[in-house]
């Protein structure tokens, strides 16, 4: 059964709209109060942040393009084994030799997308700022040249474009001609207006192009600190610099600027542009054909090696809100419905305010008992290395209390009279996790393939809201879901819960016993990925444990048991860097470190690879 580890807060305002359900979202179903828990649950950090949410809110029309952009295509471009390989500095020399040569052909195109802006633009100020930028590209190709000559590539030589360069380029170049949805040629615009237009275009083209650069080089500088004899030291130090954060800066100020006197749809073909160009940057970074043992996508390091288990938790970690807000509210409001069409169902219970009085009465009595388990289960002092036992132990004394804790609610008989079909109805609007769809999708798609199966470890009182959701989203197919079942009659809910995992201990029981069942013929790697302190033992039994989401209590009792939580990024790299011996696995079960992700994307990246890879 679920664990009421988040009935913290009042009940949120009704989710049903007279007989028919209303669209689950953040909005209707006030998740504010049911994620900001005692287990410190926020949406991912993957969500613009509140700084980047106040430069949206000034309108600035270039962070908000990276903002809806980099989520998942900086981290798709981030977790390509050439980065994760050049990050850790063991990327064979003529592969990087291969990236700078065709780099050469970036810098061309962009010199010339810049001049044609120059001539659409018809600003002095903008003009003099196009001109500053493509001086400086100019310059960058100079310096690309003894660059090449260094790393032994002779720059007067003609090098074919590769066909991610080219695609690239061909697309830059297109949108500097106006070919633009439609949109006519930049040599037959008529009005300074239209050409204005165009110069936007090939700006909002372009910027990505450097925003991306700078985060990379910002990300990789880490990496310089740990050994100042990095083999690409320069490259590095080039997109961390200053001097190359304020170009970045100065096309996002001009974009912004071309911006204003833009319609709404002329914006939203910018933000399209912008899009494309980031994918095809990950195209481009994908396409390199790295030759040579990689951490990720992690399914490539398993194929043929090992068979792939991927465990997830599903409330908070795949939702956005909590599913046990959502079952109770059902209950509530499936109560009104009755009363009001005349029909008892069976429903002993006194008016539906008194109903969520009690649930409330339930929250209240959970949160301050919560707060005193875990004080208790928390040892003195902190272990300067994972101490596993202590805190399986720990966590018995949570399993207890949350089971007794569960007793209550179904004692309580709050989960009785709900109509099958409703659930079903509101799992079908339960809103994930942004990337979190795409991920499971994915998998779906590739899981035969790739050789790996998917499970869904949860605490949650239905399994069938789970599948609903699942299924709605196109992604049901070969998943298995381990979770509680309402006990049914004629479709409506009894109030019992056939409880088949309720605590941490269930949870990591059940994690043991399907990797025990897997195909003991072919080797096996485990991941999970979860997002609360009921999730620790199995993200410390997996041998790769990834957290989302932001929780303070999961982060609180990890370290004092003695558990390291790193950057998934920083993590990999590390590994990469282990990474010598192509038969050797680089990841073992209670490690004691867990990684940390900002959003499912990351995830997507390390596990799947982008749709290039």
């Amino acid at each position: 059964m679920l664990v009421l580890r988040r009935l913290r807060f009042p009940l949120p305002r009704p989710l049903l709209v007279s007989s028919s359900l209303a669209p689950l979202s953040p909005s209707t179903s006030s998740s504010s109060c049911w994620s900001s828990t005692g287990e410190g649950r926020r949406a991912m950090a993957s969500s613009p942040s509140s700084a980047s949410a106040a430069v949206v809110a000034e309108g600035s029309a270039a962070r908000r393009f990276w903002i809806a952009a980099s989520t998942r295509e900086a981290a798709f471009a981030a977790y390509t084994p050439f980065l994760l390989s050049l990050a850790a500095g063991n990327l064979r020399l003529d592969l990087f030799r291969h990236y700078i040569e065709q780099d050469a052909h970036f810098f061309h195109a962009f010199a010339r997308a810049y001049e044609m802006a120059e001539d659409c633009a018809d600003d002095d100020d903008d003009r003099a700022t196009i001109a500053a930028l493509r001086k400086a590209i100019l310059q960058e190709l100079n310096l690309h040249a003894s660059v090449l000559k260094e790393w032994g590539v002779d720059p007067t030589k003609e090098i074919p474009s590769s066909a991610a360069t080219t695609k690239y380029t061909d697309f830059l170049l297109a949108t500097a001609a106006g070919k633009v949805d439609g949109t006519k040629g930049s040599d037959k615009m008529v009005t300074p207006f239209e050409k204005t237009k165009i110069a936007a275009y090939i700006v909002g083209a372009i910027t990505p192009c450097m925003r991306l650069y700078a985060y990379l080089g910002k990300e990789l500088m880490a990496f310089l600190k740990q050994d100042e004899n990095h083999p690409y030291k320069k490259w590095i130090n080039t997109y961390a610099s200053s001097d190359f954060e304020n170009n970045a800066l100065q096309i996002e100020e001009l974009l912004d600027k071309l911006s204003v006197s833009l319609t709404g749809e002329e914006l939203e073909i910018i933000g399209k542009l912008y899009q494309q160009a980031m994918k095809l940057e990950v195209e481009f970074f994908s396409a390199k054909l790295v030759d040579q043992p990689v951490v990720a996508p992690l399914s490539r390091y398993c194929d043929p090696k090992y068979k792939l288990l991927i465990f997830s938790d599903f409330d908070l970690t795949c939702t956005v809100v909590d599913s046990s807000a959502i079952l109770a509210e059902i209950a509530i409001l499936s109560f009104q419905k009755a009363s009001q069409s005349g029909i008892d169902n069976n429903l002993d219970r006194a008016k539906s305010g008194e109903l969520r009085n009690l649930w409330n009465m339930l929250s209240k009595q959970y949160m301050e008992e919560y707060e005193e388990c875990m004080e208790r289960l928390l040892p003195p002092e902190e272990s300067k290395s994972l101490d596993y036992d202590k805190l399986y132990k720990g966590l018995e004394v949570l399993a207890e209390f949350e089971k007794a804790a569960n007793s209550r609610v179904v004692d309580s008989g709050v989960l009785r009279g709900m109509n099958l079909e409703d659930i079903r109805k509101a799992g079908e609007r339960l809103i994930l996790q942004g990337g979190c769809k795409n991920f499971f999708q994915k998998i779906v798609k590739t899981r035969e393939i790739l050789n790996l199966d998917i499970h869904i470890l949860s605490y949650c009182w239905c399994a069938e809201l789970i599948r609903s959701a699942f299924s709605s989203a196109g992604c049901l197919d070969g998943l298995n879901i381990h979770a509680n079942e309402f006990a049914f009659e004629e479709s409506v809910s009894t109030g019992e819960i056939d409880r088949k995992i309720q605590s941490p201990l269930d949870k990591v029981e059940k994690f043991k016993s399907i990797r025990s069942d897997a195909d003991s013929t072919v080797p096996f790697l485990s991941v999970y990925i979860g997002d609360s302190a009921g999730d620790l033992l199995c993200l410390l039994e997996a041998d790769i444990g990834i957290v989302v989401g932001s929780s303070t209590s999961l982060r609180r009792v990890g370290r004092q048991f003695g558990v390291s939580f790193v950057p998934l990024f920083l993590g990999l790299v590390e590994k990469q860097r282990q990474l010598m011996d192509e038969d050797a696995s680089v990841f073992k079960p209670r490690s004691g470190v867990l990684y940390t992700v900002s959003s499912w994307s990351e995830i997507h990246a390390f596990v799947l690879g982008s749709d290039f890879s």
